[in-house]
């Protein structure tokens, strides 16, 4: 009795094993990618917000507009969240002030500015994340309302494939004040990420997506991996009801929880326009 009594227990502690969780990011798997929101998670703060100061620096305005974006940044950085009217004072500001300049004058001082104001602020744990990726062979991609000509500089700065941003107009070659659709923000971030995945051929489903805002809720909710990094106090209600993984970065906190909801997402105009300029730009 006593060695069948053993024998049992063996097979029941085999039985009550947990099943290791499957390695992700997959080494290798060239159909899937990752799509990383910029402002408060791969980056503390706002990237336009950061760029206004560097803009002020060259003169690029006067102390009033600084002073509009100061406030801005401040409410952005203890509220942790998106407010719509706050963020499009915020673009109409940006898209009077760089006006007449030349789009490569701004892309020039956007270099000038990551060094100044966002390299110390990028998360060094968000960028572990998007590091993975890259090392198990897949493309990053920033996905962002941030103009495009910012998210570019930074996704090259941290050695990501690309970016997807909001796209000012120019002609030939110098900003005339007014953006190429709507801003890209919220359902327009997941139809960008749609659009880009069709003509990259990746499987949403093997994808994965990184935000801090319930804003982008439809993009997390079309990939097969979202991910919610220091959440507002919506999207970590919504990702645990999901069993969607967090991350929270801003005191040290990490809690991990597995989860592949059904592919889901709403589309915008804005979003397929970002996604066709980004590829035009990766081919040119």
């Amino acid at each position: 009795m006593a060695g069948e009594a053993s024998a049992e227990a063996a097979r029941k502690s085999t039985r009550d094993v947990p099943e290791r969780e499957p390695e992700f990011p997959v080494p290798g798997d060239e159909r899937a990618a990752a799509f990383f929101d910029l402002d408060n998670t791969v980056m503390q703060g706002a990237a336009l917000f950061h760029f206004g100061r560097g803009l002020y620096k060259r003169k690029f305005f006067d102390t009033r507009d600084l002073a509009r974006f100061a406030w801005q940044q401040a409410w952005f950085r203890l509220a942790g969240v998106e407010d719509p009217e706050h963020m499009q004072d915020a673009r109409d500001s940006a898209l009077s002030i760089v006006q007449g300049h030349r789009v490569s004058e701004l892309q020039s001082i956007g270099e000038e500015i990551y060094d100044e104001y966002m390299a110390e602020r990028i998360w060094p744990g968000t960028r572990a994340l998007a590091q993975a990726h890259l090392d198990a062979g897949q493309r990053v991609w920033l996905v962002t309302a941030a103009p495009v000509e910012i998210a570019t500089v930074i996704a090259r700065r941290l050695g990501l494939t690309g970016a997807l941003g909001t796209v000012a107009e120019s002609v030939d070659g110098v900003y005339t004040g007014k953006l190429v659709g709507e801003p890209l923000h919220g359902p327009a971030k997941a139809e960008a990420v749609r659009a880009l995945a069709l003509a990259e051929e990746l499987d949403l489903g093997r994808c994965a997506a990184y935000s801090d805002s319930h804003n982008d809720i439809p993009m997390l909710s079309l990939v097969g991996h979202p991910y919610a990094i220091n959440p507002d106090a919506k999207l970590r209600k919504h990702a645990r009801r999901m069993d969607w993984r967090l991350r929270d970065y801003r005191t040290g906190r990490k809690a991990a929880k597995v989860g592949i909801p059904a592919a889901a997402g709403v589309g915008a105009v804005a979003g397929g326009t970002a996604a066709a300029i980004a590829l035009h730009r990766k081919r040119r």
